[in-house]
């Protein structure tokens, strides 16, 4: 089987993540890490046995695909290089600077037919591939992410840096356009939001609330979401989630309906919890990451296989972000 050649442009945290990955994946091969700063991009390069180069135009020609994981204002310019000479990109979330950005890496990836992923990991989860497999069509979602300070990507806001992660999931579970954002934020370290609350409706009536904050005293990723086939709750950090589905609880709801009509019957002692029928769901704990390296080194061997995230798939995000950040600045509660 010949190997994808693969390399890593950015040798920070999430290029260490995605080196490693790499170098355990049977189907392709670590080629280099690059990185501006050569001292960082040798020591990387030491720890998985490959060699370190400071300009990525090297790499041209010599590898098949690339993850660029550099800070966020350099998307672009990274993955122009690379796609215009032939190779894949996957792009660490979110896609690009701004939307404009995102839509001329898009059209590039169409012009030169080549894979472009985006790296929204969370959608990798083994709590959402479970939740996946359902095949819901929710009415309400309801996300909460919240942590403690992280002392990293001060660049830009909570939004773009975490709850865009969200953003892609409750994206890919309403399947339908976004028609309207409200949305507040507050700065309290730097320039840009720290905690955030947005309400996003869709075309098809589906409406999600969701939370993140990067100044909580914990750690703390949970998701509900309400449809007329299951209530289901999921918890995205123990890596567990918990299905109330109305097909088998049909017994419940047909009881709770005949006794409805009889007038004189006492609700007062029935306990609801009690009466459901509670599934944990089948989760695999698959690694997000190699999900998601699995999934985009198939899509470049085979064009008839997508990305978990595509460009596409980024770039909705990328524009509800910006929908959402839009909406706090109108309410000037920013200093």
């Amino acid at each position: 089987m010949n190997k994808i050649r693969t390399a890593v442009i950015g040798a920070g945290k999430m290029g260490n993540f995605h080196s490693r990955v790499y170098t355990n994946l049977e189907t392709c091969s670590l080629e280099a890490i690059a990185d501006v700063n050569i001292r960082r991009a040798e020591e990387l390069a030491d720890k998985y046995q490959t060699r370190a180069v400071s300009d990525p135009k090297k790499l041209i020609g010599k590898v098949d695909a690339v993850t660029i994981s550099a800070p966020t204002i350099y998307h672009l310019e990274l993955a122009k290089l690379f796609i215009e000479n032939g190779i894949s990109v996957l792009i660490e979330k979110p896609l690009a600077a701004s939307v404009e950005q995102g839509e001329e890496i898009v059209r590039l990836a169409k012009e030169n037919d080549v894979v472009v992923a985006v790296g929204h990991s969370e959608r990798c989860n083994p709590v959402v591939q479970a939740m996946k497999r359902l095949e819901i069509d929710p009415k309400f979602i309801e996300v909460n992410r919240v942590s403690p300070y992280p002392f990293r990507s001060t660049d830009i806001g909570v939004v773009l840096d975490v709850m865009i992660h969200d953003i892609d999931i409750i994206l890919s579970l309403a399947r339908s356009s976004v028609t309207r954002v409200d949305a507040t934020g507050v700065n309290v370290i730097g320039e840009h939001e720290d905690v955030c609350n947005a309400r996003i409706y869709f075309e098809n009536g589906c409406v999600a609330n969701v939370t993140a904050s990067r100044l909580a005293f914990k750690t703390e990723r949970k998701v509900r979401v309400f449809s007329r086939q299951a209530y289901l709750s999921l918890d995205f950090f123990r890596k567990e989630g918990l299905a109330v589905t109305a097909a088998g609880n049909i017994n419940v709801i047909e009881w709770i309906r005949e006794k409805q009509k009889q007038e004189d019957f006492d609700f007062s002692d029935v306990n609801w919890a009690e009466l459901l029928t509670i599934e944990q769901l089948d989760i695999d704990d698959k690694e997000p990451l190699k999900v998601e390296q699995d999934a985009f080194i198939a899509a470049v061997k085979d064009r008839s296989k997508k990305p978990e995230v595509t460009g596409e798939d980024g770039l909705a995000a990328l524009k509800c972000a910006h929908m959402i950040l839009e909406s706090i600045q109108s309410h000037k509660l920013m200093d």
